[in-house]
């Protein structure tokens, strides 16, 4: 028959049955009839040129074998039954997708061998060698997509010192996380704790019943006498009180010379006027050199108990008519004040106290000081008075909250009965 390679000629081939070992081709499949395969013939390897009863067509690679590639190609090797591989074990076509083979790709495998001839178009493969066998039919292999498998789940001791490890360290960050807050928490409150014992042993700390200090940078400014004196305050014109007095405590001794006299100070209960103070401008004023003890003739005391001449009292416009009204007096028309001669009160309108005259404007310090001069001059024995002359200063005794002139006559404003250079 056709010509060998020399290897080949020098090789006699057994039969599978003489020989009951290891053939030198590869045993193929077991078919679906049950007949034995026939051995595939082991490629021949040499140095040159395969001959073309091998079935070769080209260079043989060192331990490679050669199929017919382009055959492959054009025949859509891989899908059809005929090019099933070789050496694998056959898998029906219904058998589980991870149990069947891979897709190989469609360049030929060592020692794959394709059919010597296809009922495929696309060209026929070189000339099969006389002993080339032929592979049965197999049944068709679906190729399946690569893919990778998922790793098998672990047990056993291995995992369970995994889930072990795992446990412990979620319960190490939770106590962590845990202990930390509680440090966090401690640690504010001891700051907390310090900061307000600080501000409690603070020389400057106030407890809410303390007064507050003075916010820093403004000094308190006290409000003198003569400020008290110079204001005015709220009062109704017509207000009418509760009729009964408080005394004004304290003792104020006489400063001066001449003869001595006591007198007491009362404020009617209810008036929203400061006692103290018109108590004090009383003493002032009694005592002043150009009042009623000019020249030493006379000194003032006020006291708050026993024996006194006379009582000078703060009181409404209501309650200052019904005393004046007991001697005879009506003090309505004008709302004025007056002297109670058949009782022991100098009744001083509270209403003019807090409001003042038109005559006088805004000197509430004079017009106050005049107030009380002219009341108590009536009670040592002096009458009303006119002015004088144009532009004089007016007399004490005049009635300056009604008015400053007598006909044409226009008098200046006057506090004292014996007034000074100054007040000229």
């Amino acid at each position: 028959m056709g010509k060998h390679s020399a290897r080949a000629s020098h090789t006699p081939r057994r039969s599978p049955a003489a020989d009951p070992g290891r053939g030198p081709g590869r045993r193929r499949a077991t078919p679906a009839d049950g007949t034995e395969a026939a051995e595939e013939p082991a490629p021949s390897y040499g140095t040159g040129e395969r001959s073309v009863h091998d079935g070769w067509s080209g260079p043989q690679a060192q331990g490679i074998g050669w199929g017919v590639i382009g055959v492959q190609r054009g025949q859509g090797a891989g899908t059809d039954p005929a090019y099933a591989v070789v050496g694998s074990p056959s898998y029906p076509s219904g058998a589980p997708a991870e149990h069947q083979p891979l897709h190989q790709p469609s360049q030929q495998q060592p020692g794959y061998a394709p059919p010597a001839a296809h009922g495929h178009g696309g060209g026929t493969p070189a000339a099969a060698a006389p002993h080339a066998r032929v592979p049965a039919p197999r049944p068709e292999v679906r190729a399946v997509p690569s893919r990778r498998r998922a790793a098998p789940a672990r047990s056993g001791p291995a995992v369970a010192r995994t889930a072990t490890g795992v446990a412990a360290a979620l319960v190490t960050a939770v106590l962590a996380v845990t202990v930390a807050g509680q440090v966090d928490d401690s640690t504010d409150s001891k700051a907390q704790a310090r900061s307000a014992d600080m501000e409690r042993n603070s020389p400057d700390a106030a407890s809410r019943s303390d007064d507050r200090p003075t916010p820093k940078g403004v000094v308190p400014t006290p409000v003198t006498y003569e400020q008290k004196m110079a204001a005015k305050y709220p009062l109704e014109e017509k207000a009418h009180g509760s009729g009964e007095f408080t005394t004004v405590g304290g003792h104020d001794p006489a400063p001066g010379k001449g003869e001595r006299i006591r007198y007491r100070v009362d404020v009617e209960k209810g008036l929203p006027l400061d006692g103290e103070l018109f108590a004090a401008a009383v003493q002032k004023t009694l005592n002043d050199d150009r009042s009623w003890g000019h020249g030493g003739t006379r000194t003032f005391e006020r006291v708050s108990s026993g024996d006194a001449k006379f009582v000078i009292t703060l009181a409404t416009p209501g309650t200052t008519a019904t005393w004046c009204a007991k001697s005879g007096l009506d003090t309505t028309e004008d709302n004025v004040s007056c002297d109670s001669a058949a009782t022991d009160r100098v009744m001083i309108n509270a209403y003019r106290w807090a409001q003042g005259a038109q005559t006088y404007g805004d000197k509430m310090h004079t017009y106050r000081q005049m107030l009380i001069n002219h009341e108590v001059g009536h009670r040592l024995g002096h009458d009303h008075e006119s002015c004088p002359r144009q532009g004089a200063l007016a007399p004490v005794m005049m009635q300056q909250t009604k008015f400053l002139n007598t006909g044409d006559l226009v008098c200046r404003p006057n506090p004292w009965p014996f007034p000074g250079p100054e007040d000229q």
